[in-house]
């Protein structure tokens, strides 16, 4: 119950302040370490990369643990409300919802003013996608999958790891996490190294994405309900088929499914610094993309997050 009491107020507090820039976010250090051990151990042949690649993962995804918990312990050991304290703010840093809607908004006021260069440049702080040239429904494409995508790996798979271990799990994933949007790529530099963080990623994001894609289904019916127009019916039925089509395991569920409801179509062309990357499409274009689709997509998220919050809170206390 105590946890459960912990989890609840941290997203409290990440509502109301967000990760504010004055205090150093694990995160960051997690990166920092992440990169010190990068540029020593990604040397070699394709072999001893890939060996040294698992290395990584273990050495990341274990020390983060250990020293969260451990941190814990000993703040315990001094007095029990500093470890509670302490575990209150550890969890909160590691979730998003402040700062995926506040991007997702960040976006779509300049665009919605027809500042496109504004909101290309907005854009370009939360996508790796080239922005330069996309107009407003490019724009708004890239706005709608970044926060649909981010629901799961910013909000609902950390609460899916706080709930099964607390704050030191939940900064585990976001370790692992880390790790695949530093080392996982598959070119040449990576393809060996980050072999491990990019499959242990896919590993841990699988149940919470499927759950994540649920509750969004949930959030849009509900939202129908109260006056929005969305396309639920079929949704879900669409999704199955559509979500196997996208590169990434996991990426494709939440992402099919906000296609679905909005009734737009998502994915196709992308450019990475000049180089076009084709993905698979996902939905159906019922209708034009345009600005106020972020918005809708921004009530999607907290629809799914809350009810995903509501699933995990029941589930902890049937648990204990």
């Amino acid at each position: 119950m105590t946890l459960t009491l912990l989890i609840g107020l941290a997203i409290v507090l990440d509502l109301l302040i967000g990760d504010p820039r004055a205090l150093v976010h694990p995160v960051v250090l997690i990166g920092r370490l992440i990169s010190f051990l990068e540029k020593r151990w990604n040397r070699g042949g394709a072999s001893r990369r890939k060996c040294l690649g698992f290395m990584l993962t273990a050495t990341v995804v274990l020390s983060v643990w250990g020293a969260s918990f451990t941190a814990l312990v000993l703040l315990a050991m001094i007095h029990p409300w500093l470890a509670l304290a302490a575990e209150l703010w550890l969890l909160a840093t590691t979730l998003a919802i402040k700062g995926l809607a506040d991007a997702g908004r960040a976006v779509a006021r300049p665009l919605a003013r027809g500042d496109l260069p504004a909101a290309r440049q907005a854009l370009s702080m939360i996508v790796g996608r080239d922005t330069q040239t996309l107009d407003e429904a490019g724009i708004t494409r890239g706005t709608v999958e970044t926060v649909a995508e981010n629901t799961v790996d910013g909000i609902t798979a950390p609460l899916f790891f706080a709930v099964l271990g607390g704050a030191p799990l939940a900064l585990a994933y976001k370790a692992i996490n880390t790790l695949d949007s530093m080392v996982g790529y598959r070119n040449a530099r990576f393809e060996h190294f980050g072999y491990a963080s990019a499959k242990l990623d896919d590993i841990a994001n699988w149940v919470p994405a499927r759950l994540t894609t649920l509750c969004l289904w949930v959030g849009g019916v509900l939202l129908s309900a109260l006056g929005t127009p969305l396309r639920w019916r079929g949704a879900l039925r669409a999704t199955l088929s559509d979500a196997p089509r996208h590169p990434s395991p996991n990426a494709g569920w939440p992402e099919a499914m906000v296609a679905r409801l909005l009734g737009v179509q998502l994915g196709g062309i992308n450019t990475y610094q000049g180089v076009i990357s084709h993905r698979a499409t996902l939905g159906e274009p019922f209708e034009a993309l345009r600005v106020a689709h972020i918005g809708t997509t921004i009530s999607l998220m907290h629809m799914g997050w809350l009810l995903f919050a509501v699933l995990m809170g029941i589930a902890g206390v049937v648990a204990r």
